[in-house]
């Protein structure tokens, strides 16, 4: 079985997407884990705002049926629908066991960890131990130590009855007015 760690994006209907999206991966990730769910501005794109969060999970798949299995349930979601209303649901390989590299398409680590908030928090929440496979270095660390300027917020958010987000941290993080 292999460690991995995927990222989750929602901005339309997203308590229903992503909720959809735990759903389906949950019929055939082991060990499943999510991080708690954040709001922020989009990024690189006009949009409304996204709902964001991390999983954990083992699986016995290799990294390109995984891949294709995720674009599965994106589409399943209305991603590809030609008339779809912003971006119901995305789903990426963040890392896959300590793979680094290029393969079949997919660079690993995913850049984007680094790169954006949304991505490295929950992470850093989720994972905080767990290395990075490509520095080596922990989430919690890499978190503290980022200079990220984006925008973000944890926001409540239930699935299949928990709640994946501590009220605490809602509370001591804030949305901006």
């Amino acid at each position: 079985m292999t460690a991995i760690l995927l990222g989750l994006g929602s901005n339309s209907e997203r308590d229903l997407h992503l909720s959809a999206g735990l759903d389906a991966l949950a019929e055939f990730l082991v060990d499943l884990r999510c991080s708690p769910v954040f709001e922020s501005r989009p990024v690189g794109i006009k949009s409304g705002n996204f709902y964001n969060l991390a999983v954990s999970a083992r699986t016995d798949l290799p990294l390109a049926e995984l891949d294709r299995r995720l674009k599965c349930i994106e589409a399943d979601n209305g991603r590809y629908a030609p008339e779809r209303k912003g971006l119901p649901l995305d789903i990426d390989v963040l890392m896959y066991g300590d793979l680094v590299g290029s393969f079949d398409g997919l660079v690993l680590p995913r850049a984007e960890i680094l790169k954006n908030a949304f991505v490295l928090w929950p992470l850093a929440l989720l994972v905080p131990e767990a290395r990075h496979s490509g520095t080596n270095r922990a989430f919690a660390e890499l978190w503290r130590e980022a200079q990220i300027e984006q925008q973000l917020w944890p926001v409540a958010f239930q699935w299949r009855g928990a709640e994946l987000t501590p009220a605490a941290l809602i509370q001591d993080n804030p949305a901006p007015l």
